[in-house]
């Protein structure tokens, strides 16, 4: 677990826009090299349209040329850990298949998984060749 990463995590958190639920989510990504980026819960009037902090970090990450992490924190303020949703979890298993995932609150309690244990026979590109017929 990384006191740098839930700190990080925690910070993007004070910046979600989350005026219809109210449930502020922030993420943290950290990249191959080192560098972390943060994610905030951005809500839309048409639900559908929501975007979760971890989607957020990790298309922000793309954007700024890192499509490999090693690590994600996942920080909310409720009891109950919060872990990704299954798109979440998909994009994850994309971009970070053998990242470790802590999920934190602000009460101080943590938990720590792997992207593999959270979606476990994840689908990713391997699925997508062309099955030769016999």
């Amino acid at each position: 677990m990384s006191a740098e990463l839930i700190a990080a995590a925690t910070s993007a958190r004070e910046l979600a826009f989350a005026p219809f639920s109210k449930f502020r989510v922030g993420a943290a990504l950290r990249a191959t090299d080192g560098t972390v980026v943060t994610g905030c819960n951005v809500e839309s009037a048409s639900y559908g349209l929501t975007m979760c902090a971890e989607r957020v970090a990790v298309f922000k990450g793309v954007s700024e040329g890192y499509t490999r992490f090693t690590a994600v924190v996942v920080v909310t303020d409720v009891a109950e850990l919060t872990p990704p949703c299954g798109a979440c979890r998909q994009l994850l298993w994309e971009f970070a298949p053998d990242a470790t995932v802590t999920l934190a609150n602000t009460h101080g309690r943590s938990e720590t998984f792997t992207v593999r244990e959270l979606l476990p026979r994840g689908f990713d590109a391997s699925q997508l060749d062309p099955v030769t017929p016999p």
